[in-house]
């Protein structure tokens, strides 16, 4: 993949957040949010503005888990306080990310414990709920496409190819081709299952699963292939498959799909 610097992704934070006040700051604060259907408008902005207000919060007093922290801040009542508190807090976490190196320990729910996991994971927060912010209000404009690309990445590896420690990765040897038409960037995937009982509730798990490998020495049994922007969103169940076509073993396609076909806000 094409390497993003933390600069990169501090600005991305940035402007991405930007943009997302931006749009909310005059859409009707009941309007409904295609992406995450349970929220309006308002649900929406402070949903990013408790997000990045935890993450400012984890970057500066680095707790040794979330139990460490209290219950967060108060959702203000009405739009101009919800608009307010963004403010602070999204300005809260550039400021901390600014002054962090990314390479220092910091908790987070991935396997990856570092302030730099963070900068990825945020700018990639930003850019998605900029996206919901656009089509809540009937707005939207393109995504970057240098990282969008990344956020392909980032979401089969982080989002959908990070499972629990509970259970076990059953790899098939099958493999997918993702490219990014538009910027050259490929992200190799190999399916297969995952097994375990839940610890929380006792339930036992057996579905499809994925995970980002990288490039076997072997030819993809499928090669799903689109624009940046276009696979960013639709992977995140933001958009559909229009600008997106799929080469090759139908069947391995599907089993990819049953892995990544469930919603992430």
């Amino acid at each position: 993949m094409a390497n993003i610097e933390f600069r990169d992704y501090l600005r991305a934070i940035r402007d991405e957040s930007h943009r997302f006040r931006e749009v909310l700051t005059d859409c009707d604060p009941a309007a409904r949010v295609p992406g995450c259907p349970a929220w309006d408008a308002d649900d929406l902005l402070w949903h990013l503005a408790e997000t990045q207000w935890f993450w400012a919060r984890t970057v500066r007093e680095r707790p040794d888990s979330p139990d460490d922290s209290d219950d967060g801040p108060e959702r203000p009542e009405g739009h101009d306080a919800l608009l307010e508190a963004f403010d602070d807090y999204s300005a809260q976490l550039v400021t901390e990310l600014g002054k962090a190196d990314p390479a220092d320990t910091a908790w987070t729910w991935s396997a990856e414990q570092t302030v730099g996991f963070i900068h990825r994971r945020q700018a990639h927060e930003a850019l998605v709920h900029r996206l919901d912010a656009e089509q809540a209000a009937g707005a939207v404009t393109p995504l970057d496409p240098r990282l969008a690309a990344d956020g392909v990445e980032e979401c089969l590896d982080v989002m959908f190819g990070a499972a629990p420690s509970w259970g076990t990765w059953h790899p098939l040897q099958h493999f997918l081709r993702v490219d990014c038409t538009d910027t050259g960037d490929s992200v190799w995937v190999q399916v297969g299952r995952f097994t375990g009982t839940n610890p929380a509730d006792g339930t036992d798990v057996d579905e499809d699963d994925i995970r980002v490998v990288d490039a076997p020495r072997a030819e993809p049994d499928a090669v799903i292939e689109g624009p940046a922007g276009a696979l960013d969103a639709w992977l995140w169940r933001r958009s559909d498959d229009a600008e997106i076509k799929v080469h090759g073993d139908r069947g391995i396609y599907g089993h990819f799909r049953k892995a990544v076909n469930h919603p992430i806000d």
